[in-house]
């Protein structure tokens, strides 16, 4: 058991810094070749960040975790929305963007309702199984697209000044990182699924929950920081747009490129089907209803803010929900 427990922990700590090499030898190499930081961040930035539930999910997706797939994005999104906002909504109030209130929240709670439509194939077109299949994926990798264009649209006029300097090292360097960061992503994201699974099993444990709360916080922990930091530097648009743009990304971009990898069931079909079913849906419902709430307090008093009150209610939200999906399980 502390077996299982420190390899996961290990795996986590691989996986994280796997993408940060990655994301450091890959931007050296696009700025040796001349290409903006703007397009740094919007492409390589971007993936490093949602790397590690990219590298998980792939690894179940081979495995045939389903569920546990899921899981991790449905779980990974919630944990974002309500866990770490609430936090760093503790720490200092959080001043959004109007561009976030009018275009990108509405654009993650459209994710959250096409991805409802598109897993509940018994439900929405009467058909025997529910799946992701490759084409429900390439409608949501074309929403990905459609989302990083708007980004561009929006960020074209900033130069490359007012963006973080890359650092760059030499070619050979750089691609050593790039690689060891790939290498680092795998190796971390097989430690994290495989002693997952362990802790799974012994204590009796569903692939859903482990999807929704060991994996969904683990590969969450570069946006826990990066939004915790941004809050205590007082950079509060960067908090928002860090948890709502990866909110977008993991279900358009993750979700995408595994339903392209692999047509993923939602779930297997047995005598308990529709049971199973709603129980994902509650998980989905419960992403929407918080989606729904960021809107709502971002527009009480008019100020484009969310309060400590409002950012308290976020975490007792999440704390209830996962005594609830212990409880379910």
């Amino acid at each position: 058991m502390f077996l299982y427990i420190f390899l996961l922990i290990c795996g986590f700590a691989i996986l994280i810094k796997g993408a940060d090499f990655l994301v450091a030898g890959a931007s050296s190499l696009a700025k040796r070749f001349n290409v903006s930081t703007l397009i740094i961040g919007l492409t390589v930035v971007s993936f490093g960040t949602s790397a590690p539930e990219m590298t998980v999910n792939i690894i179940n997706s081979i495995a045939g975790r389903n569920e546990a797939i899921f899981g991790n994005i449905i779980g990974s999104n919630s944990f974002n929305l309500l866990f770490i906002l609430g936090v760093t909504g503790l720490i200092y109030p959080l001043v959004v963007q109007k561009s976030s209130v009018k275009y990108e929240v509405p654009f993650s709670l459209f994710g959250i309702a096409l991805l409802w439509i598109l897993v509940n194939d018994q439900i929405v077109r009467g058909v025997d199984a529910d799946i992701l299949s490759r084409m429900d994926a390439l409608i949501l990798f074309a929403g990905f697209l459609i989302f990083l264009i708007y980004i561009y649209r929006s960020l074209k006029t900033k130069t490359d000044e007012e963006g973080d300097p890359i650092k760059v090292y030499s070619v050979w360097i750089s691609v050593a990182m790039a690689i060891g960061g790939v290498c680092m992503l795998v190796g971390g994201g097989y430690l994290v699924t495989e002693n997952a699974v362990g802790i799974a099993k012994i204590f009796g444990l569903s692939e859903k929950l482990i999807g929704l709360t060991i994996l969904a916080v683990g590969t969450s922990l570069p946006e826990l920081a990066t939004t915790a930091v941004a809050a205590f530097k007082k950079q509060t648009d960067i908090a928002i747009g860090n948890i709502i743009g990866s909110n977008i990304f993991n279900i358009f971009l993750i979700l995408g490129v595994n339903g392209l990898i692999k047509p993923i069931e939602y779930p297997a079909h047995n005598h308990e089907t529709h049971v199973e079913q709603a129980v994902l849906n509650t998980d989905i419902y419960v992403l929407g209803i918080g989606t729904v709430a960021l809107l709502i307090s971002m527009f009480t008093l008019g100020r484009n803010k969310i309060d400590r009150w409002e950012a308290f209610g976020f975490l007792i939200i999440y704390l209830g929900y996962t005594y609830y999906l212990i409880e379910r399980n």
